[in-house]
């Protein structure tokens, strides 16, 4: 699999750029951009090589001594590395802006590497605050993040042409690394058999379009449900043998919307990871889960209809059955009342919020939640 990469100006993206100087060259000058340590911290071990791109005027001149850009970079550096923040290259270019050398940013030459089909460049980006960031991305064939002033930055952006290569304009760091995480809660799984044609596209932080279409107009009311009560967005297109009977539709999606929201968890690291139980009207239910990645299926439930809608009740155990082998995850479901609908709709509810409760996660914690250091 491809690497992706981010390419992270310096100087007023990181740390402060002085406005009379441009140009960080004393400890007394030296001070981090707010939420850039956090914000950093936050996006290490997520996929991404982190590659320092910047440059520096003159370094190595009498006006710029190379011993100034040491003392100031290697204080950043020690820095973020307390806070696991390690770089995988550093790419300086010291000319002047009159040289119109080709490895001076916008220009490309400093970035030959990462040129050559080894890393993902479609899933990567280019960080900074200037507009030349964003024609390096151009440049690149990449993605731009630009990181400062909205208003300013959008009238810079609309006069320069690039709105295709800028697909951000950050007012701070947590909003840089909300859009760049959020891409990772992300997944698609396309199921195709004999008996069935399954897409699924899951968004577990909940910010596209949701649209289901089973076949089943009850099934769908029922994972309507997962949408509304578990924060998510998703689409389920489905083509399936419904001429035979409902069992190879009902499964089946099962199937690949667990594997799609095991997917969408990716590394699982600041998740909550467990979760909840509602009531509703005459019925309560309870589901229990954990996102730990060992499978533990149990179900107490007794429906007292053979069909609620569309879809055999004996079909409720089986759909959750197979979500929770391809989830990876134990699930235990119990749950009592009289009315059949609100039986099945209160399951569905329970395990929706009982999800969205297991998968929340604070973005700028990367811890793993266990004790074993593993999940």
């Amino acid at each position: 699999m491809s690497k992706k990469v981010l390419f992270v100006d310096r100087d007023g993206t990181i740390i402060v750029e002085p406005p009379d100087t441009y140009q960080v060259d004393s400890l007394e000058q030296f001070e981090f951009i707010p939420g850039a340590i956090s914000g950093l911290k936050s996006l290490a071990g997520i996929g991404y090589d982190l590659v320092l791109a910047t440059n520096q005027d003159g370094m190595g001149t009498p006006s710029y001594p190379e011993e100034t850009f040491i003392l100031v970079n290697g204080k950043m550096l020690k820095t973020l590395s307390g806070e696991g923040v390690e770089f995988n290259e550093m790419l300086i270019d010291r000319t002047m802006p009159e040289d119109n050398a080709p490895t001076r940013k916008p220009g490309i030459g400093m970035f030959g590497k990462y040129l050559t089909g080894d890393y993902d460049l479609a899933s990567s980006y280019v960080v900074g605050d200037r507009i030349t960031d964003i024609e390096l991305a151009y440049n690149l064939g990449i993605k731009g993040i630009l990181i400062g002033d909205k208003v300013l930055n959008k009238a810079k952006i609309l006069q320069s042409g690039l709105s295709e290569s800028c697909v951000l304009i950050a007012e701070n760091w947590n909003e840089l690394v909300e859009y760049l995480r959020r891409e990772e809660r992300m997944a698609t799984v396309i199921r195709n058999t004999r008996e069935t044609q399954i897409t699924v596209n899951i968004d577990l932080d909940g910010k596209s379009e949701s649209s289901i279409n089973t076949g089943l107009k009850f099934f769908d009311h029922m994972l309507e449900q997962i949408v509304y009560h578990g924060g998510v967005s998703l689409q389920i297109d489905v083509k399936g043998d419904l001429k035979v009977d409902e069992h190879h539709t009902i499964e089946d999606v099962g199937i690949a919307l667990g594997e799609a929201i095991y997917k969408a968890l990716g590394s699982k690291r600041g998740i909550e990871r467990y979760g909840f139980a509602l009531p509703m009207d005459e019925c309560c239910a309870l589901v229990l889960i954990d996102l730990g990645g060992r499978i533990d299926f149990e179900w107490d439930v007794e429906f007292t209809r053979e069909y609620v809608g569309d879809v055999p009740t004996e079909m409720f155990k089986h759909f959750f059955k197979s979500l929770c082998y391809s989830m990876y995850c134990n699930l235990h479901v119990s749950a009592k009342g009289e009315n059949n609908h609100h039986l099945a709709e209160a399951i569905f509810k329970a395990f929706a919020r009982s999800l969205k409760m297991a998968f929340r996660r604070d973005i700028f914690n990367n811890d793993l939640p266990s004790s074993k250091g593993i999940l």
